[in-house]
């Protein structure tokens, strides 16, 4: 008689590139099998239900989950409707992995983290880059004690001309929740804090900027989730994180800005017995590592080669062997990104207030600010079923 499981049965929310990125790898991973797709557009649910085989597709997120039979599901949508579909899909039984941010706010993100709980189900949210294989040596090098205690680091995300879409829900501050710093922001805070080895964030400062996109500079007009929008967000933030124990960050991200031309990202980190910096020009499989060692007038950099790393791929894999661990489920509730929304939550605040905003020990939430202003689900959760998400 055999033992064998029967596979996961997966679902994928979004027909856009980050969806596709889950659909690739539901169908390329042993031990599941992708069973239903669902996205508002007529012509890519087609295209790539026959591509992927299959035959339950849907053009509402909630005939998805209401017809069952699902074990797992991607929710790759903008941002406004990553909270009502992760909770639906919680309730319903069905394990969640989000793509990024986890939502528009900390408190929308802790309504996923708590149907997490009631449900004892997993939620986690697709922090890919940290999976990049450049980020992964750096890592292993840090852990490996080849730059001592890091203690600071400049980290960034520029683009030249990058706004998504201009009129499109990514400069919709209700629909997006916030500009480059929540989108791409939240990638570079998620890779700085993950190499400083998790530490807590315990003061904010930042500044967001928006001087280009208000006048149409700095990204394409396209029709592509095109919804009328007036340009809402920022499209430079900076911020400096102070972190336990006495670490810090300068966060740095832009949409637009008069730079050189193109994509850049990476890190810079200062350690006690050495240093490092990465740089990852235009979507580079791998990134320019550079380890800096030495005692003295003595020093000796290290060119480091890195492999591409596995990306979605990899976050897909964990996310499935995380719910193939019935046990351990409660270890994953997306909490880690619940921490990251809320110093999303925090930076915002200090941009608006003009000053320092200070997280409690256990970020719990905000201290010393009034009240932070959140956009309402309710109102634009019903302004579509199911759209797709860019990059």
């Amino acid at each position: 008689m055999s033992t064998a499981h029967p596979p996961i049965r997966a679902g994928v929310v979004g027909l856009g590139w980050a969806g596709q990125q889950h659909m690739d790898a539901y169908a390329t991973l042993p031990g599941v099998e992708l069973v239903a797709i669902a996205g508002m557009e007529d012509g890519p649910r087609a295209e790539l239900g026959e591509k992927y085989g299959v035959e339950r597709r849907y053009s509402d997120w909630k005939d998805l989950v209401a017809d069952g039979d699902l074990d797992v599901v991607s929710v790759a949508v903008p941002t406004f409707l990553h909270a009502p579909i992760a909770v639906g899909a919680l309730e319903a039984g069905i394990h969640v992995l989000s793509e990024k941010p986890i939502a528009r706010t900390a408190e929308e993100a802790q309504t996923m983290v708590d149907a997490a709980h009631r449900s004892g189900r997993v939620l986690e949210v697709a922090f890919n880059h940290r999976r990049r294989g450049d980020i992964e040596a750096l890592k292993a090098a840090i852990d490996a004690g080849q730059i001592g205690r890091p203690y600071h680091a400049r980290a960034t995300w520029l683009r030249r001309a990058g706004i998504p879409a201009l009129g499109s829900w990514f400069t919709n501050r209700e629909m997006a929740g916030g500009g480059p710093l929540i989108d791409i922001g939240v990638h570079v805070l998620d890779y700085a804090l993950h190499l400083f080895g998790e530490p807590q964030v315990t003061a904010v400062s930042a500044v967001t900027h928006a001087e280009l996109g208000v006048r149409g500079r700095g990204g394409a007009k396209s029709d592509k989730q095109h919804v009328g929008s007036a340009y809402e967000v920022e499209d430079l933030a900076s911020m400096l994180l102070r972190l336990e124990g006495g670490g810090s960050i300068v966060l740095e991200t832009s949409w637009a800005a008069y730079r050189p031309a193109g994509d850049e990202f990476g890190i810079t980190l200062y350690g006690t017995e050495g240093g490092a910096d990465l740089r990852v020009v235009d979507y580079a499989p791998a990134g320019e590592l550079t380890i800096f060692t030495g005692d003295g007038e003595e020093t000796e950099d290290i060119s480091v080669t890195a492999d591409p790393g596995r990306g979605h791929l990899a976050v897909v894999e964990t996310f499935l062997e995380h719910v193939a661990d019935a046990g351990n489920w409660a270890n994953w509730d997306g909490s880690l990104a619940l921490d990251r929304a809320r110093v999303i939550d925090a930076a915002y605040e200090s941009a608006r207030i003009g000053a320092e905003v200070r997280l409690s020990p256990a970020t719990t939430g905000l201290e010393d600010t009034g009240p932070q202003e959140t956009a309402s689900t309710a109102s634009t959760a019903s302004t579509a079923s199911t759209a797709s998400k860019g990059a």
